[in-house]
């Protein structure tokens, strides 16, 4: 029996569902219990199961909405009414930090605390406990309450509804794309990890970082270079890493590119899973992430930033992405004519363009990569892995973008970003050779708005060049 009829005979009645949903959603706002329930797994599921039957997707939404209110205003009640005995009982009286973080987001975000917690999952529960304990205005907690599930309800049902619609047909992929499917997430696997837990390790309170610095104390010849790099303060060893880690797998990937006479099964499996893929809605959106990652993209993401630096008269920073951005551009142009790899398929606007590198995934991932860099350095170290993951986030869409359109190998996807990901550490190197003043005070809000502002005319009304 297909795996699909599979999940279809173990699916309940279509008010258990909307019941499970209710509660799950009710459960996951409670103080405490939020914390042990896996609420958004759990929605996801079971609305994927709900849009397998065509249960009323109003009636889910009402559910995960009510849940959500009902949770965080019995929450909110507890610790309005029983201030003192909540901090005295278990398990918070064993988990003081608990209620530690949740008060110290409250004193930061005040009343919008309650509106922001519920999208942040560990303070989430803990949050509306919080704002009783700390005598919010009830109407206050009300309004910041309903008007948060209005927006969580859609944002936690509606992509496992979705998804529940088009299951079978996503269970019953096409043969002989298991290698693809191994990559692609292996891929994922080894960015979170990279820019995540390794990216700790080699900042100056990491292990990596601790122990290169103590070998550095027993070499003659290691310490005088690592005394010299320091300073300017900490040494970069993330961005010697990166570049040569980065750099390294360009030229060993290259060469088995090039050794390889006929197109690699890895590149055709991935064209196939791709092709089964393929919509009218995905290939719309792939379209606008072209439209952002040519030439013209390229500008305007980063017109609002470079006119700001231009007006603080910070010069450096634009050296710094000039030649950021003039260095992968010549690198695509040299690399494209010296490895000449023909595309999958050239439209009329890619007429004369070849393949490998990918172009589009090496100029997005230093622009976006970059970027991500200069705004890590100005945030608390708590909060660059956040900002690390946002880039990745960005850029990964942009890649998978190249292979709906079918302009480019999946081969070529990873090629452009290893080379992008060598010009961004050559960037930071140079930046980072000596102290610089930072950037901040910055108005990142204001230039983000006008990013997105831009990037909606360039993909509306300008073709892909």
């Amino acid at each position: 029996m297909p795996l699909a009829e599979q999940l279809l005979d173990l699916s309940l009645s279509p008010f258990a569902l909307i019941l499970i949903v209710f509660l799950v959603s009710m459960l996951e706002s409670l103080a405490v219990v939020g914390l042990l329930v896996p609420g958004v797994v759990l929605v996801t599921v079971a609305a994927s199961m709900a849009g397998h039957q065509d249960v009323d997707m109003f009636l889910l939404l009402l559910a995960a909405f009510f849940g959500a209110v009902v949770g965080d205003g019995a929450s909110f009640k507890l610790g309005y009414d029983h201030r003192e005995q909540v901090t005295s009982r278990w398990p918070l009286a064993q988990h003081p930090e608990w209620l530690g973080r949740g008060a110290r987001f409250f004193e930061r975000y005040g009343i919008y605390s309650v509106f922001i917690g519920r999208f942040v999952g560990p303070v989430r529960p803990i949050i509306p406990l919080v704002a009783g304990m700390m005598r919010m205005r009830p109407r206050t907690f009300l309004w910041a309450n309903v008007s948060s599930a209005l927006i969580w309800a859609p944002a936690y049902v509606l992509p496992g509804y979705l998804l529940g619609h088009t299951w079978q047909r996503y269970l019953e992929l096409p043969a002989n794309v298991e290698t693809a499917l191994f990559v692609l997430a292996g891929i994922f696997v080894v960015l979170a990890l990279l820019f995540s837990w390794g990216r700790v390790q080699v900042g100056r309170h990491g292990r990596l970082y601790l122990a290169c610095a103590r070998a550095a104390r027993r070499l003659p010849f290691v310490r005088r270079p690592w005394l010299a790099m320091s300073q300017s303060g900490e040494v970069p060893l993330a961005s010697l890493l990166l570049l040569v880690l980065s750099l390294t797998g360009f030229c060993a990937w290259t060469l088995y590119v090039l050794e390889s006479p006929d197109s690699l099964a890895l590149d055709l499996q991935t064209q196939r899973l791709f092709d089964w893929l393929r919509s009218e809605p995905l290939l719309w959106v792939s379209l606008g992430f072209a439209k952002l990652g040519d030439k013209l993209g390229i500008v305007v993401l980063i017109f609002p930033y470079g006119a700001w630096l231009l007006l603080k008269r910070r010069f450096d920073v634009l050296c710094c992405w000039a030649a950021a951005l003039g260095g992968v551009a010549l690198l695509n142009t040299l690399g494209k004519a010296a490895f000449g790899r023909a595309r999958p398929d050239t439209p009329d606007y890619l007429t004369g363009s070849l393949s490998y590198p990918s172009a589009h995934t090496s100029g997005f991932v230093v622009v976006v990569g970059l970027a991500a860099a200069f705004i890590a350095a100005e945030c608390p170290a708590r909060r660059r892995l956040w900002v690390y993951w946002a880039a990745i986030i960005l850029i990964m869409p942009m890649a998978l973008s190249r292979l709906l359109l079918g302009v480019h190998w999946l081969s070529d996807l990873i090629g452009g970003a290893l080379l992008g990901l060598a010009v961004c550490a050559l960037a930071r190197l140079g930046w980072q050779s000596r102290p610089r003043a930072p950037l901040s005070p910055c108005p990142w809000a204001f230039l983000l708005g006008v990013t997105v502002v831009l990037m909606g005319l360039r993909i509306g009304f300008f073709p892909p060049v």
